[in-house]
């Protein structure tokens, strides 16, 4: 309903991961499972760059369908435990919806393992306390949640934001990533780390 971008990544094993399961209607997870069955992968984990409700909306439906529980940030357990009332706050109106209980709580520099490739947990608090982006060095790809659009950032303004924390740990710990690597945020379209060093406003 926001026009939140969810990602089925996988590879040659198979294996897949879902990042930032936001699909709440009928159609869009069936478009989910579908793509899912149709290129025979097995949903090995369920991803997320933070808790916000339009990233979560999905999560009990694919952890019901898949078999696989969250694994999310330790700092944005409290984001994530009250998104639906944000929900409310947010859009004023909400829908009911259930979250599955994290399996696990991840930190900055964990890895996760999805088939033959490794994603780094890079923490990139500011838009929300627990943020954070999966860095896939081999194919260079950085899937930034809401810390990162192109030529903009995530807003701040929210419950446990902070532009300066945001601003920072963008600096310290994505814009030295390689040039090429592609961002795939949370909402629009992917830019790379080259772009975003020249074009970005904000850094």
């Amino acid at each position: 309903m926001v026009e939140e971008n969810t990602y089925v990544v996988s590879d040659d094993t198979h294996e897949a991961a879902i990042i930032d399961c936001g699909a709440l209607y009928a159609e869009e997870r069936e478009a989910i499972l579908e793509y899912v069955r149709s290129r025979q992968l097995r949903v090995t984990c369920l991803l997320n760059t933070h808790g916000h409700f339009d990233h979560v909306l999905g999560c009990q439906w694919a952890s019901d369908t898949f078999g696989v529980g969250v694994e999310i940030h330790i700092d944005e357990l409290e984001n994530y435990q009250r998104s639906a009332s944000d929900m409310v706050a947010f859009l004023r109106r909400g829908v009911p919806f259930d979250l599955p209980t994290p399996v696990r709580l991840l930190e900055g520099g964990d890895t996760v393992q999805v088939g033959e490739h490794e994603f780094r947990v890079i923490s990139t608090p500011g838009h929300t306390p627990g943020g954070c982006c999966f860095y896939c060095a081999e194919e260079k790809v950085l899937f930034a949640g809401d810390s990162l659009f192109r030529a903009n950032i995530g807003r701040c303004d929210l419950p446990g934001g902070n532009l300066e924390s945001l601003i920072t740990s963008l600096r310290a710990r994505v814009l030295t990533l390689p040039d090429d690597v592609v961002v795939y945020s949370g909402h629009g379209e992917p830019t790379t780390i080259g772009y975003e060093r020249v074009h970005n406003p904000y850094l």
